[in-house]
């Protein structure tokens, strides 16, 4: 009986399952930085992203069987950002703003809380998305070049746009529907 959960347990997963599985710890694990993301101290919440992210690339790299260094992973997710801040530097730049705004009493602390967890979330998505990508591929930690995958973070970045505008459009859509509706009625009555 011992001998089945070990079986079990040591069944290599198909490429798809691998793949399935990573998804689903980024998609997790950009949720986590957006949590990390609301603590309310300047500074702090961008170091505890950096954190999530570098947990993050740790698990990736158990999944994928890449040998995981600690210090290498966070000079990869450093070198990694600064090839994402051509491709979005609006991004990167609210990131600190909005880290900073948190310092100042009143509407920055808001609109520092507001911004910040969907900046890190989003951000650290992307960084999962270009690491399953490269893990997928048969890469390592030390073959890692950030600037091969700036089309790649493009395409995620507007994946996340897209989510993001087909979201608020749909909502705007059906309040004007319901709003037109509600009109008709109270005409009608």
């Amino acid at each position: 009986m011992a001998d089945e959960a070990t079986d079990s347990a040591t069944t290599p997963m198909t490429d798809e399952q691998r793949d399935e599985l990573a998804s689903q710890l980024v998609d997790r694990f950009s949720l986590w930085s957006g949590a990390a993301g609301l603590i309310p101290v300047p500074i702090v919440d961008m170091a505890a992203v950096g954190g999530v992210q570098l947990q993050m690339l740790r698990r990736l790299s158990e999944i994928y069987g890449v040998p995981f260094s600690a210090n290498r992973g966070k000079s990869l997710i450093a070198s990694l950002a600064g090839a994402i801040i051509p491709a979005s530097t609006a991004t990167t730049t609210a990131m600190g703003v909005g880290s900073m705004l948190k310092g100042l009493p009143g509407v920055g602390t808001a609109v520092g809380a507001l911004s910040m967890p969907v900046f890190s979330a989003g951000v650290t998505y992307v960084i999962g998305k270009v690491f399953i990508q490269h893990f997928a591929s048969g890469g390592t930690l030390l073959d890692f070049n950030p600037p091969d995958y700036r089309e790649f973070i493009k395409s995620q970045q507007e994946k996340l746009t897209g989510k993001a505008a087909s979201t608020s459009a749909g909502k705007s859509g059906s309040s004007s529907r319901n709003t037109s509706s509600q009109g008709t009625a109270t005409a009608g009555t």
